[in-house]
């Protein structure tokens, strides 16, 4: 009798997730798709900013960082801030081998097209400060 209890709460349950919309096909790319690492297109390692790391692009970056970034981030930068916590997929820690590996360019493209709960900044901020957080971010990776 428990046997057939389990099984049709389990139908019952199945049954629910179909008509949600949910197939196991779908829920198995969706855990895959937030366990891969996220890798901008090859190209984008060309992308060179045209502004050197300098006190003012710095301190311009940290102001962009501090008013957009950090709630998620956390001010240094480790992936801990409060807002971040809370998206389900911990936030970047600039300061993890894997990020500081990445060329300037492609945190340029992460940053401008944003994935997931990470939001596309084109067109939000203009190139340059974009590069100036790609500068500040670089800054924040070498405080160890």
């Amino acid at each position: 009798m428990q046997k057939n209890k389990y099984i049709a709460a389990s139908l019952f349950l199945f049954s629910g997730i179909v008509l949600a919309g949910f197939s196991p096909e779908k829920v198995n790319s969706f855990s895959q798709e937030s366990q891969d690492r996220w890798v901008a297109p090859a190209w984008a390692d060309t992308l060179k900013s045209p502004y050197h790391e300098e006190p003012l692009t710095l301190a311009q970056g940290e102001e962009l960082f501090t008013l957009y970034c950090a709630s998620c981030h956390g001010d240094e930068g480790y992936g801990d801030g409060a807002a971040g916590g809370a998206l389900g997929q911990k936030p970047a820690n600039f300061h993890d081998t894997l990020i500081k590996k990445q060329s300037d360019g492609a945190l340029f493209w992460k940053l401008s097209n944003g994935r997931g709960n990470m939001p596309p900044f084109k067109d939000v901020f203009t190139a340059e400060q974009r590069w100036q957080l790609v500068a500040y971010i670089r800054h924040l990776g070498k405080n160890e």
